[in-house]
């Protein structure tokens, strides 16, 4: 056990790089944060300028977020995203106009080397958590992996998953490292739960984790064809995770959540945004100093 007051969670965790910093024991706070998909140019570097300036606080780093196809839509004819040529030329701008590190989410295994090639951080979803092809993919990039835990997975189970990716390259060296993302686990139908005692378990592990406070809060199906939600859920729920002690914390944002084409009703309003991050780092700076 790690006892540095510097350390926010039991454990201690092998940190991974993302860009230019590191995830992990005794680092700023990584936020990962962006729109849930790609939409247009406008938009997003609207959103990348407000995260560039959470950014140059000292007490954290941030990735920026977007999906270039949201592949598990709940129906046929939802707006799914660019697609995977537009949405990388979007994602590389982000990185080249801010200098923030950049993540997607990708869904098979041919995808892996063209996202590892603009992304810094690539992210498996979490219904995709078990795919072995997938990870093994992800992994032979080189870059480090954000692995969401499955709604239907215990903690434990996504030691798994860690052995997948960290078991792919082992020889050379090259594997970029795992963190583990909870994003809440199925109570029922139309409802998601968090166990918070997922985080310190999950961490146990030795690698970082991550909380979704956005898909945390979904309510998923519906007769309505899309995914709900309760954004005033959000908050709270990420006050206790960094009370219990997280390496990293997981936002959607957008100017206008309602007009989103994807987890609107989940995500902060921009203009809050700042805000709730600086609610967020203060809390946390009192639970180091304990």
């Amino acid at each position: 056990m790690n006892d540095s007051p510097n350390s926010p969670s039991p454990g201690s965790v092998s940190p991974v790089r993302i860009g230019d910093f590191l995830c992990g024991d005794s680092q700023p706070l990584t936020l990962i944060a962006g729109p849930c998909v790609l939409q247009t140019h406008e938009i997003t570097m609207q959103i990348a300028d407000v995260l560039c300036r959470v950014n140059q606080r000292e007490d954290i780093n941030v990735v920026f977020k977007a999906s270039f196809d949201k592949a598990n839509r709940t129906s046929l004819n939802a707006l799914r995203g660019p697609g995977i040529d537009e949405g990388l030329r979007m994602l590389e701008d982000v990185g080249q106009k801010t200098g923030l590190p950049t993540t997607t989410d990708l869904h098979t295994p041919d995808q892996a080397a063209a996202v590892g090639q603009v992304c810094d951080l690539l992210q498996i979803p979490a219904f995709l958590a078990r795919q072995t092809d997938l990870i093994v993919a992800a992994a032979l990039t080189g870059r480090p992996l954000n692995i969401k835990k499955g709604q239907f997975m215990s903690p434990a189970d996504m030691q798994y998953a860690v052995d997948k990716a960290s078991g792919t390259v082992p020889q050379t060296g090259d594997s970029g490292g795992v963190m583990l993302c909870e994003r809440g686990t199925f109570f029922g139908y139309g409802r998601l739960v968090n166990d918070m005692q997922s985080l310190p378990l999950m961490r146990s592990l030795g690698v970082p984790v991550v909380f979704d406070a956005t898909h945390s809060v979904q309510q998923p199906g519906g007769l309505a064809g899309s995914t709900g939600g309760n954004r005033e859920m959000v908050e709270p729920l990420a006050r206790a995770a960094v009370a219990i002690g997280i390496d990293a914390i997981f936002f959607e944002t957008h100017p206008e959540p309602d007009t989103s084409p994807s987890d609107g009703a989940n995500m902060i309003h921009l203009a809050d945004f700042e805000s709730m991050i600086d609610r967020l780092l203060r809390l946390r700076q009192t639970v180091m100093s304990l």
